[in-house]
């Protein structure tokens, strides 16, 4: 730790003198500015600190030597404590005698000032808490924006005459859906980090299928913007079967992603991308990612996933690589570089095949009938509620909705329901206080908590589920459907 960065010790020393009953007899100036004139001297201190200045006075009077305790003294001139260092001396009559009595306790002691960069940490960390509460208001609005864009997607394939051709599905649809979702993803894991929650469990993924949406979601950037420009780039995409990996999803795009728009940028005159997936049994998963770009030059292949290092000067930030090898890691895989100047760069990625279970065959049995359902939908921004009322209404289901507690209060004492959808974050009262209100006047009646942040808990004697924002009303649906059963 640097010099800096420790608090200096000034030279004066503070000292007071007690009687061994805890009786205030002497104290010199340094201490009186620290502490204050008052009598007993503690009212600069928490309750906390200054029981434990009283009982630590008390023990030396009983003989016991007690040293480099640290309490911090709250002062008229600074918005924050001081802190301050004290030793509790006994002071005997007979040091020589065997049967020794303490005479007086005296304190001794050191400010630990604050130098400015304390302060400037400080205000460093205040900043940063603020931030941290800011994002995850913006975290839950940002999951509010997505649940309206998911479900207008929805709305806007099922109002289609027939069936949507497959271009407009293929090239257009479906990668603002799953650019949604991966929105959704990362807004998760920004709100996992600033809790410090664990990662979402691993599942199954096909590379080639993964491969395949990235591929369409970052079309733009690899034929349409360069042919504006009169630039060529073509992909191609030679992907074998192979067994699933377990990861995430939307981690693992995000490594693809990279790794197209960095090919993309490496060939400012056009050229070609191969992307191709192999199981080697030796090796496993192996997907190869090739362009005919610049090249990367040899001595600086070994830096390239380094974070901060880059080479594309203002315009990098040198994270990009750093995180796909991070999220590569993570995933129990490598990541190596091949390249030569002016013939390209290959990037060889190897994952071990995840050890799925063979599930039975399906017993062909019917699925059970679908219950149709009148649902109060109870959430604070219109758009959200809106959008899930015309979904639900998809699904068979009857809704009603309303824009704050108190309101689903009055409608649903008026109106029979047989399930309650509600948002945690809500004005003057939250989720979880409308589901206990509800469950007071009528308990029976399932509460499901729809909430776009990821510390709203689980289910309890109030809540029958939660589910997260954004959603898929099939799998909303399927909930639902279960707690009607149920």
């Amino acid at each position: 730790m640097p010099d800096e960065a420790l608090p200096p010790v000034e030279p004066e020393l503070l000292v007071a003198t007690f009687s061994p009953q805890g009786t205030l007899l002497y104290r010199n100036e340094a201490w009186i500015n620290t502490f204050g004139d008052t009598n007993p001297p503690w009212e600069r201190l928490s309750q906390e600190d200054g029981d434990l200045a009283t009982r630590y006075v008390g023990e030396a009077a009983g003989g016991l030597l007690v040293t480099n305790q640290l309490f911090f003294v709250h002062t008229p001139a600074r918005e924050e404590p001081l802190p301050a260092l004290l030793h509790f001396l006994p002071v005997f009559r007979d040091w020589a005698a065997m049967a020794r009595s303490v005479q007086a306790v005296m304190v001794t002691g050191e400010m630990l000032t604050a130098p400015g960069s304390w302060m400037a940490s400080q205000t460093l960390r205040h900043r940063m808490e603020t931030l941290g509460r800011m994002t995850m208001g913006i975290a839950h609005d940002f999951n509010n924006l997505l649940s309206s864009i998911l479900g207008h997607l929805e709305l806007l394939k099922s109002a289609w005459p027939g069936e949507a051709p497959a271009y407009l599905m293929d090239e257009h649809l479906h990668p603002v859906e799953q650019a949604a979702l991966d929105g959704a993803a990362l807004v998760r894991k920004i709100q996992q980090y600033i809790r410090q929650e664990k990662e979402a469990t691993f599942e199954p993924v096909d590379l080639p299928t993964l491969i395949r949406d990235v591929a369409m979601l970052t079309k733009p950037y690899w034929y349409n913007e360069p042919r504006l420009q009169g630039i060529a780039i073509d992909l191609e995409l030679d992907l074998d079967p192979v067994p699933p990996i377990m990861g995430l999803a939307a981690e693992l795009r995000d490594v693809f992603v990279n790794l197209i728009l960095n090919a993309v940028q490496a060939m400012p005159q056009g050229g070609h991308i191969t992307i191709r997936t192999r199981h080697e049994p030796e090796r496993g998963v192996v997907v190869h990612l090739a362009d005919t770009g610049t090249g990367i030059p040899e001595r600086i292949q070994a830096r390239i996933f380094e974070p901060l290092f880059t080479t594309k000067g203002q315009r990098g930030t040198g994270m990009g690589l750093a995180v796909c090898y991070g999220i590569v890691q993570e995933h129990d895989g490598s990541i190596e570089v091949q390249s030569r100047l002016g013939q390209g760069t290959v990037f060889i990625l190897t994952f071990p095949p995840a050890h799925m279970k063979v599930l039975p065959p399906p017993s062909g049995e019917p699925p059970p009938p679908q219950r149709r359902a009148r649902i109060l939908i109870v959430d604070d921004e219109p758009g959200v509620r809106t959008v899930l009322a015309k979904l639900l209404a998809l699904k068979g289901h009857e809704a009603r909705v309303a824009g704050s507690g108190s309101e689903a209060l009055a409608l649903a004492e008026r109106e029979p329901f047989d399930l309650v959808i509600t948002d945690q974050g809500m004005p003057e009262m939250n989720g979880r206080q409308l589901a206990r209100a509800l469950r007071r006047r009528f308990p029976d009646l399932p509460v499901l908590l729809l909430t776009g942040d990821t510390d709203a808990g689980e289910a309890d004697e109030s809540v029958s589920a939660v589910h997260a924002k954004p959603f898929r009303i099939d799998q909303l649906n399927s909930l639902i459907q279960a707690l009607l059963a149920s």
